[in-house]
């Protein structure tokens, strides 16, 4: 071995194999772009972000440890999510006026979105597994890399 050197395996791992997936559509309402990570707790992300959040509750991004997706202003976006692993606690979530201001925006507006966009029921999406090397994970190659 070769100080500082990685060695990877040459089939690639299925990401949050077996866990619980579903869509959704984000929209940033806000005036400047939002980036969220990889693990943060969906449901507790900007509040400029406009989404079904009871949806979201208990689910992340389905995207590859260490990565993000940047949401632009005015902008919509179908996002993968998958179900939290562990004990499913999320600390400090608040979401007791979640439903108050649903239902203060109406259903099925995105204000500011992209045009003629609409936001489908829950779970009309599909989802797509990704399979994602050792040696794409150390270039930063990876499968769906224009879509971030």
């Amino acid at each position: 071995m070769i100080p500082g050197e990685i060695r990877v395996r040459p089939e690639p791992v299925e990401l949050n194999a077996g866990r619980e997936r579903r869509a959704l559509v984000v929209l940033n309402a806000g005036d400047r772009p939002i980036q969220i990570g990889s693990h943060l707790h969906l449901s507790d992300a900007n509040p400029s972000l406009r989404f079904d959040r009871e949806q979201a509750r208990g689910f992340r991004l389905d995207i590859p440890a260490g990565t993000s997706v940047r949401f632009e202003p005015g902008v919509s976006r179908t996002v993968d999510l998958v179900s939290l692993g562990g004990g499913k606690y999320v600390p400090g979530l608040q979401l007791g006026d979640l439903p108050e201001r649903e239902v203060a925006r109406g259903p099925g507006k995105l204000p500011l979105a992209t045009p003629d966009a609409s936001e489908p029921k829950p779970g009309r999406a599909q989802w797509v597994q990704i399979r994602l090397s050792d040696e794409q994970a150390v270039t930063d190659d990876s499968p769906d890399e224009g879509k971030r």
